[in-house]
């Protein structure tokens, strides 16, 4: 009998590019000049969330690309959270947070798509007290994609907050619209 993935590493790396445009449609409506803006004091600001997406990918392609671990044994989080940390900080433009939001997703997609099914499939076990005590490479790798769209969401609010409407829902009332216009029309 043949097993049967309905959704492996190209059906995870073209919803990473869908999730990424869409972010990057918010980097493109946000003005530059509210780059700087922040919902609350204690938040990072649109360009700090843009610069955390753009790399926080980076633990999963240091541990699942590169090291190729199966569990966290002597794993140094903190040395490579300071080295992330210290690259999103770096001040950038409007102009080159949309440049390295293209090429690290675009990096991560590509990767991600050249992976196996056993590859997703392999058990990584993690750090003690952790829960789950293990997961998939494939669930590890989806969490970049869910992590960016947790953050997104925080963008969409800044927008609506800097009197921006996000285009996920201009889109979506388009269609209501059309679809009420469509049924006036029919009566």
């Amino acid at each position: 009998m043949i097993a049967m993935n309905y959704y492996g590493a190209r059906e995870l790396a073209a919803s990473f590019r869908t999730v990424r445009k869409n972010t990057l449609q918010i980097a493109e409506e946000i003005p530059e000049d509210k780059y700087g803006f922040r919902a609350a004091e204690v938040t990072k600001s649109v360009a700090e969330l843009l610069a955390h997406i753009a790399l926080s990918w980076k633990f999963q392609e240091q541990i699942n690309f590169i090291e190729k671990r199966n569990n966290f044994d002597g794993f140094d989080f903190p040395k490579l959270m300071g080295a992330l940390m210290a690259e999103q900080a770096k001040p950038r433009t409007k102009a080159e947070l949309i440049d390295l939001l293209k090429g690290e997703g675009e990096k991560f997609a590509s990767a991600v798509e050249q992976l196996s099914d056993d590859f997703l499939g392999q058990i990584v076990a993690m750090p003690p007290g952790a829960e789950p005590p293990s997961r998939t490479r494939f669930d590890m790798l989806g969490s970049v994609k869910e992590h960016e769209m947790h953050h997104r969401g925080q963008l969409m609010l800044m927008e609506r907050m800097l009197g921006l409407t996000p285009h996920l829902t201009r889109h979506m009332n388009e269609r209501i619209a059309a679809m009420q216009a469509a049924a006036s029309q029919q009566k």
